[in-house]
């Protein structure tokens, strides 16, 4: 084990609960095979640098989650895994949008009465994430994250705290990301699809000139992401592309199409084209990222994936313990706003 151990002592996981994921990750993957015998204590003791009683604790641990098993005078070795023990799964989410309560809410009526689901939320933050993963990883058999970060984070960092994470256990959702060994995946292609919805479009976007997309204030990796995409359109299509952080100071111009990528931005742009007396779909468009009941009410043209068949595709990835990266699609939905 000594040669690919990764311990850490800086880490705030305990030492003994490191060397027991080692060996979890080890006889999940197939690795280390029912009953085969593990090191002995002493072995375990010169190979890592540690103290009888931090190899006593790990093995004690393996023993109480069924990883193990132990023969008087002979040693411990790997046991069987009963695969129909119900699953532990940690969701943590970025934000507690919508949206994401969404893929949340269709993730754990899928899974039904198979798992207990337990959610935390990290706020784009990856200390925070790092710090929810130190505390619970020991604990949960799957953990599906939604790995979107603030938009000044660190990628190395944010790659270095997924990594955390034993492949066999991580399952991305919404989005991926590269650098990180993941397994199971259902995530939209924000670079590609963006394109892809307005390319359908074409026809409908041809009658502007410029193109306004009006980016939250809090700006994270992901909202980077679709202005540059939308920047690559507006240079395909020779469109001029201007970019907003706050709509309440914005004067809207006659032959613009606004690109929105929240709500409440867009409720405050609608209040500004109805003082103005604008004709949605006509003096100017109006497109809005993600589909909700509000823009269906409002008839609001969308750009969207579908949130449930997210969740869902990803519950039945672990119910059915299949290793598969799936790209959801993303469509636009004309509902006469453009």
């Amino acid at each position: 084990m000594s040669e690919d151990s990764s311990l850490d002592p800086k880490s705030k996981t305990p030492i003994y609960i490191q060397i027991a994921e080692l060996f979890i990750s080890k006889i999940e993957n197939g690795i280390l095979s029912t009953n085969m015998i593990l090191p002995s204590v002493r072995d375990l003791i010169k190979q890592n640098n540690v103290s009888k009683d931090t190899v006593e604790k790990a093995y004690s641990e393996l023993k109480k989650r069924g990883y193990i098993y132990s023969a008087v005078g002979k040693g411990y070795f790997v046991a069987p895994i009963n695969r129909s023990d119900k699953l532990n799964i940690l969701f943590i989410l970025n934000n507690f949008s919508l949206f994401k309560q969404r893929i949340y809410n269709s993730f754990v009526e899928t899974i039904g009465d198979k798992a207990t689901v337990s959610f935390q939320v990290f706020n784009y933050n990856p200390h925070t994430l790092n710090e929810i993963l130190e505390n619970n990883l020991w604990e949960f058999n799957y953990i599906v994250i939604t790995p979107f970060f603030e938009i000044n984070s660190d990628p190395n960092l944010c790659i270095d705290v997924l990594k955390k994470i034993p492949e066999n256990k991580l399952v991305l959702v919404d989005g991926f990301m590269p650098g990180v060994n993941c397994k199971k995946a259902v995530f939209q292609d924000f670079d590609s699809d963006l394109i892809a919805a307005l390319t359908e479009a074409k026809s409908l976007i041809s009658k502007y000139k410029i193109i306004s997309i009006i980016v939250p204030t809090y700006k994270h990796q992901l909202n980077a992401v679709i202005e540059r995409s939308l920047r690559q359109f507006g240079d395909q299509n020779k469109l001029k592309v201007n970019a907003f952080v706050d709509v309440t100071n914005i004067i809207l111009k006659k032959g613009t199409l606004y690109l929105i990528l929240s709500d409440e931005d867009l409720v405050l742009l609608l209040l500004k084209a109805r003082e103005a007396k604008f004709k949605i779909g006509i003096d100017i468009g109006i497109i809005s990222y993600n589909e909700s009941e509000l823009k269906d009410l409002l008839n609001i043209s969308v750009v969207s994936t579908d949130f449930k068949q997210i969740g869902q595709k990803a519950a039945e990835l672990i119910l059915e313990d299949k290793n598969c990266l799936i790209k959801n699609p993303c469509t636009i939905i004309n509902r006469g706003s453009i």
